[in-house]
């Protein structure tokens, strides 16, 4: 079993609630990746549905996870021919520490409309690229391996850009698969945009996450972008993209955060 299949593994405990352990192998300086903490409550979610396809989830963060036990307590919002909707917890010590909704989508294998009127971001060679480093406390990227376009890395040495957006490739280093649980992990996994302007001097909390999975992946390695236009009185949106390298859009995002100077 991969390291990500072990550490989002749900344990049923009856009742719509699932047991679950936070591990420290997907954190951002001692805090568990808000995407990985969403693909477990997605897990959670598709134990219950029976609609497996395109799902949309929007995760409310309202405190700090830490590595740990935790529970997903899940209810059914509602249900129609084409979706099936949920709302879901995930609890420590008996305090809910995120909310999310989550809609599934009946699969439909004949449909074949599809319009792209923007394209995946435009990168270099993965070669050419800046490997994002191993730094003890970001594990996240001990198991995530990331290669920034050399135009958005200026951050990591103080040479900034007047465009908040990293783009670069994602894949897992021990080889697994990219697949539907995994985008919630990958959209979420890119560095702030706003890094990109203001530098490394800025906490980005996650107030808000919606994510919406449009179609599984085919390759290993994703092109993936984040992009912040506005800043405005401690808050900013960042939009995310996930690609194959096909062409393929496999998800899309947009995220409000907190914007705080050290």
């Amino acid at each position: 079993m991969h390291l990500f299949d072990n550490d989002i593994a749900l344990q049923d405990l009856g009742g719509s609630r699932y047991g679950a352990t936070v591990t420290d192998n997907w954190s951002v300086n001692g805090n568990p990746n808000g995407g990985y903490l969403m693909a477990m409550l997605a897990k959670a979610m598709l134990y219950r549905s029976d609609k497996k396809d395109t799902p949309t989830l929007t995760a409310n963060y309202l405190s700090r996870v830490v590595p740990g036990e935790a529970e997903i307590r899940v209810a059914e919002m509602g249900r129609s021919r084409q979706f099936t909707r949920f709302e879901a917890g995930l609890f420590q010590h008996g305090t809910e520490k995120i909310r999310a909704l989550g809609t599934f989508a009946q699969a439909d294998p004949g449909c074949t409309a599809a319009r792209y009127e923007a394209g995946p971001p435009v990168l270099p060679a993965p070669s050419e690229c800046v490997p994002m480093p191993r730094m003890p406390k970001y594990t996240l990227f001990h198991n995530l391996e990331l290669l920034l376009d050399p135009v958005c890395a200026g951050w990591m040495t103080g040479k900034l850009t007047d465009i908040s957006q990293n783009k670069g490739y994602f894949s897992f280093r021990d080889g697994r698969p990219a697949d539907l649980l995994s985008l919630f992990l990958f959209i979420d996994a890119m560095p702030p945009a706003a890094m990109a302007t203001q530098g490394m001097t800025a906490w980005v909390p996650t107030i808000e996450l919606s994510v919406n999975i449009r179609n599984l992946p085919v390759t290993p390695r994703l092109k993936c972008s984040l992009r912040t236009r506005f800043i405005t009185c401690g808050l900013l949106e960042a939009d995310g993209e996930v690609w194959d390298e096909e062409g393929n859009l496999a998800a899309i995002s947009r995220q409000i955060a907190q914007f705080k100077i050290f």
